[in-house]
């Protein structure tokens, strides 16, 4: 063992011992920034999709069917592009560092949201889709990893879901101003009676306004990651120690302004430390490691059936929902109030989130997902209970998610973290794509025949499947991680 092996492992040592979040909360609220944007981009086609369509793709009716046919590719590409990104881009942060790819991904996200707001037909409009895909995908993955290696071993769903947190701003954001600035007035709770996009300019521009609102908050984003450390794990695994020390000794010196004394150190492991590291050997070391390997084989087909009704849910709910019967302003509104459990499933998790093995909240997250989805089915004319519905529904095919984010960072070691990771969240999404066209192909046949009473229990049934199939895959097959070293759980 070098000199250099058992500093670099003493500097780990040091880290794990801090028991608190140690770098400044205003880190978190960088981060924080990022996930509101992109889950802004996610949600904000939720609503407003409908003009789009009525506006440049020419469909004739807010209710026709014909507008979740052109959402499920919409959708698809966006998830292609996020798969591309994911995989081909944060990968790259295991090389030149986490800071400088958060930097270069959120300007990615940013043209591709400005792109957005210019496009003048589908071609361009996909196209454009496609680019903030490559942003966002990238994004969330190096965002998770950069979370997960700075977080204390005891916090890491925790703090994952307090960046978490953001992206439920950003997902109600995209909701509410779809509302606002795409549909006509309405009385509510059919609508908003403030609403901004029944006449004048925002009638066929509102959709442009918000994406152009998503390029500013990625601009906002960008300037303020200038700010961020690079990850310390990182560093020692490229053998900047020195780099390294000085980060760990500002940790330790804003955790002992608070705790005083910080608890003795643990054991030391010395960590892996290459300088130089290709993409292939960043891949090699998560697919020819039988360890690694086997966790990629249960994680990809969990977030994959996942992502299923994630997707459907997330960027299709107010169109499943005018597909139903229901008028596009009532079908925004409900899916808007979702928000409400989108939010509550961060905090759950940031409060005990770390007191559960990951494995287990996926099956949590099912039973609500069915409940929501089910009171929504039955409510019909009841919006308040709608409401309650669509809440329940937002919390339940929400509350997985920060945890798993957790355990996939968890699962890789740090030299090929992002990789893993882009890996595992990259091809799952895939499934979210397929989820969005098949759902979309399956209500339109559904609807063709007539809708019936039953048919919507039918609908949230058949999206809600998916998920649970995940939460068996993950349960019967997953591994352990909570509240362990990093470097124990992956060397």
């Amino acid at each position: 063992m070098t000199e250099k092996s058992v500093k670099a492992g003493e500097i780990i040592a040091r880290m794990d011992r801090i028991p608190i979040w140690s770098l400044s909360y205003i880190f978190i609220g960088i981060l924080g920034m990022g996930f509101l944007f992109t889950f802004f981009d996610i949600f904000d086609i939720n609503v407003s999709f409908i003009q789009t369509a009525l506006t440049i793709f020419h469909v004739s009716s807010p209710s026709s069917p014909e507008i979740g046919v052109l959402l499920g590719p919409a959708v698809l590409l966006n998830l292609i592009g996020y798969i591309v990104g994911s995989l081909l881009l944060s990968p790259l942060s295991d090389r030149i560092g986490r800071r400088n790819m958060l930097m270069i991904t959120m300007a990615i996200t940013g043209l591709g949201s400005l792109y957005n707001a210019l496009s003048n037909d589908y071609l361009n409009f996909v196209s454009a889709r496609i680019a903030t895909g490559v942003g966002v995908g990238a994004d969330l993955a190096i965002v998770n990893t950069y979370i997960g290696e700075v977080a204390p071993l005891n916090g890491r769903a925790k703090y994952t879901s307090f960046v978490f947190l953001f992206s439920t701003l950003g997902a109600g954001l995209g909701l509410w101003l779809g509302l606002l600035l795409t549909t006509p007035p309405a009385p509510f709770p059919l609508g908003l009676p403030f609403a901004l996009g029944g006449s004048g300019f925002l009638a066929v521009n509102g959709w442009r306004v918000m994406y152009g609102i998503g390029a500013l908050l990625a601009l906002i984003g960008l300037v303020l990651r200038f700010n961020l450390p690079e990850s310390p794990r990182w560093l020692i695994s490229r053998g900047r120690i020195g780099e390294a020390e000085a980060v760990v000794r500002y940790m330790e010196e804003r955790a002992s302004r608070k705790l005083k004394n910080l608890p003795p150190l643990p054991t030391v492991i010395s960590p892996y430390v290459v300088e130089r590291l290709t993409y292939l050997e960043s891949l090699r070391a998560v697919i020819a490691d039988r360890r690694y390997a086997k966790r990629l084989a249960v994680l990809i087909p969990m977030w994959f059936f996942g992502y299923m009704t994630v997707y459907v849910l997330a960027a299709g709910l107010t169109t499943v929902l005018a597909s139903l019967g229901y008028p596009p302003p009532e079908a925004g509104i409900i899916a808007s109030f979702g928000d409400i459990g989108f939010i509550l499933c961060a905090l759950t998790i940031m409060f005990v989130g770390d007191r559960l093995e990951r494995s287990r909240w996926t099956v949590i997250s099912v039973a609500f997902t069915i409940l929501g989805g089910v009171i929504i089915a039955l409510a019909k004319t009841n919006l308040p209970l709608s409401f309650i519905g669509s809440s329940i529904l937002f919390y339940g095919f929400n509350l997985w998610v920060p945890v798993s984010y957790a355990w996939s960072a968890e699962s890789f070691p740090t030299r090929a973290r992002a990789t893993g990771f882009a890996l595992t969240d990259g091809l799952g999404h895939i499934g979210g794509g397929i989820g969005t066209v098949v759902v979309a192909s399956v209500v339109a046949s559904l609807v063709a025949g007539g809708v019936t009473s039953g048919l919507a229990i039918e609908v949230f049934l058949l999206i809600a499947s998916f998920q649970l199939i995940s939460a068996i895959i993950a349960v019967t097959l997953g591994h352990k991680t909570a509240n362990k070293r990093l470097d124990e759980i992956s060397p």
